[in-house]
């Protein structure tokens, strides 16, 4: 997949047409889109074509329980297409592939699962097919069945050919299971994995063909049930605390920029943001303090999720239930 040619102009449009649209208008889906189940599917495939030689894998997997629900919205709302235009002006072929993530022992969507695009039209159908499923009441999300999927069941380009990682990017607030239960997993995926799988063995083999980030809305939930200081412990410096839900993709584009060396400090990300893309001030000061300390780590030489970490304390309560 990967095909088409991407319209900031037609993108606007689309969005703007549904900007007064309820959130249960945008999203219609009553359970989980047949082509978004992904019980079965061996691959999503980021793929160079002649319109885009130097294909970009990028996941935008989002927390779809009830509280974080406003992500996808404010996507589909207002802002993906200033996230693909922002992107386009550090990656020349993003192709962007859209799961969501719900919670394997609750929900009846636990993981949906889009296909890599890069044209608006198709971009915009896999958000807007996503299942908003709501719900939350237990204690995690399945974040695991999201990395190990794109860890073991996607394929690009960028990185076969070019050893050049995709990104991956999780929006939540809650804290991970410690554990990959191989069961919840067959179940979901339709696999025959044997073996349950900690969630620093999941985290390490994505960070071998992605760049992944865990961006946690605001504040109040990066405190809450310590989320941020467990994340922390998994992605190191990769972890970021936004001000508001609605600079997620903002934030997600710069910290690309950073990555790819083209905004190496606040300086640069200012200018981005307040010049080539002409954002409100306040707006890029926001996104600029929510992604200069990932800009200052890789300054450093860091950026990576850690290599060891520390023993889990105070997270008993995310084991598998059962």
């Amino acid at each position: 997949m990967g095909g088409g040619r991407y319209s900031y102009e037609e993108h606007e449009a689309l969005t703007r047409a549904r900007a007064g649209l309820s959130k249960e208008q945008v999203f219609a889906q009553g359970s989980c889109h047949p082509d978004m189940n992904p019980r079965g599917v061996a691959f999503r495939e980021s793929r160079d074509s002649e319109a885009h030689p130097a294909s970009r894998g990028i996941v935008f997997a989002f927390d779809v329980s009830g509280s974080m629900g406003e992500i996808p919205v404010e996507l589909a709302q207002k802002t993906l297409p200033t996230f693909m235009k922002s992107v386009l002006t550090v990656l020349p072929d993003p192709q962007l592939l859209f799961m969501a993530v719900g919670n394997a022992y609750e929900s009846k969507s636990p993981l949906q699962v889009g296909q890599f695009e890069s044209e608006d039209a198709l971009i915009d159908r896999w958000l807007r097919d996503i299942h908003l499923e709501g719900g939350g009441e237990w204690r995690g999300e399945s974040y695991d069945l999201a990395m190990y999927f794109a860890a073991h069941h996607t394929v690009l380009d960028c990185f076969a050919k070019r050893r050049k990682k995709g990104y991956f990017f999780m929006t939540g607030d809650e804290v991970y299971y410690l554990t990959m239960q191989v069961a919840k997993a067959n179940e979901v995926l339709g696999i025959e994995a044997v073996n349950d799988a900690p969630i620093e063995v999941i985290v390490d083999e994505l960070a071998r063909t992605y760049h992944p980030f865990f961006l946690i809305p605001d504040p109040a939930r990066a405190k809450h049930d310590d989320v941020l200081t467990h994340w922390r412990r998994l992605l190191g410096d990769a972890v970021i605390v936004l001000e508001t839900p609605e600079d997620a993709a903002l934030a997600a584009a710069m910290l690309i920029g950073i990555r790819e060396g083209q905004l190496p400090d606040a300086a640069a990300i200012t200018a981005k943001l307040t010049g080539e893309l002409d954002l409100p001030p306040l707006t890029a000061a926001r996104v600029v303090r929510a992604v200069e300390p990932y800009a200052q780590a890789v300054a450093r030489g860091g950026g990576d999720p850690p290599t060891t970490r520390p023993p889990v304390t105070g997270i008993a309560s995310v084991r598998m239930p059962g």
